[in-house]
């Protein structure tokens, strides 16, 4: 028989299951049945927790938002200089995906439905709180000179965005999620000098 678990307990376990299960395959053929059983209890007691499985991959997303941006964040805190901090943002998203394969077949799987959804509309929240951290960097990559004259901020933050999600859709096809760490270095040394200045920075032989 089931253990009763307190309510948010059941929430998470639900909620991980999900994506769990959305890592292999669409999420829309996800089942209530299917999550009772991840979770070891009833279809019934699923809607104890949840109201409908709308309200779960709502739930999803609030939690995915808040964990990807908290970590793009505190990557890009860790840099000084807003170039290695593109970078560090760049690295810390293709982590993420990596380790939850289950968000961006989520995602792509909203931004294909014709109607306006409440789940889409969580989706164009994260995105836009993403790029407003992108282009904050950028501003200040702008400021110190590090980007070519007259770049485009708006339109080199949507590079930078679509540039991650190239590798995550290969990746999903390739059926090899992994693989990104390897390929990611490469892919943003190409977008960093399509925008940034050929700076040169003296070594301690060129000092005088």
């Amino acid at each position: 028989m089931p253990s009763k678990q307190p309510t948010q307990t059941r929430q998470a376990e639900l909620m991980a299951a999900a994506l769990a299960l959305a890592a292999h395959r669409s999420p829309a053929t996800v089942t209530t049945t299917e999550l009772a059983q991840a979770v070891g209890i009833t279809q019934g007691a699923v809607f104890r927790h949840f109201e409908s499985k709308e309200a779960i991959w709502l739930a999803v997303m609030d939690q995915v938002s808040e964990t990807l941006l908290a970590r793009l964040r505190e990557a890009a805190a860790a840099h000084a200089q807003p170039l290695p901090a593109l970078q560090a943002v760049f690295m810390a998203h293709v982590d993420f995906v990596v380790e939850h394969p289950g968000v961006p077949r989520l995602i792509f799987q909203e931004l294909q439905q014709p109607q306006d959804t409440a789940l889409k509309a969580r989706v164009r929240r994260l995105m836009h709180e993403y790029r407003l951290l992108l282009t904050r960097l950028l501003q200040q990559a702008q400021d110190l000179q590090a980007l070519q004259p007259g770049t485009n901020l708006q339109a080199a933050a949507v590079l930078f965005m679509g540039s991650v999600q190239g590798l995550v859709m290969q990746s999903l096809l390739s059926d090899q999620v992994g693989a990104m760490r390897a390929q990611a270095p490469a892919v943003f040394q190409l977008l960093q000098q399509s925008v940034a200045t050929t700076c040169h920075t003296p070594s301690h032989q060129d000092t005088p």
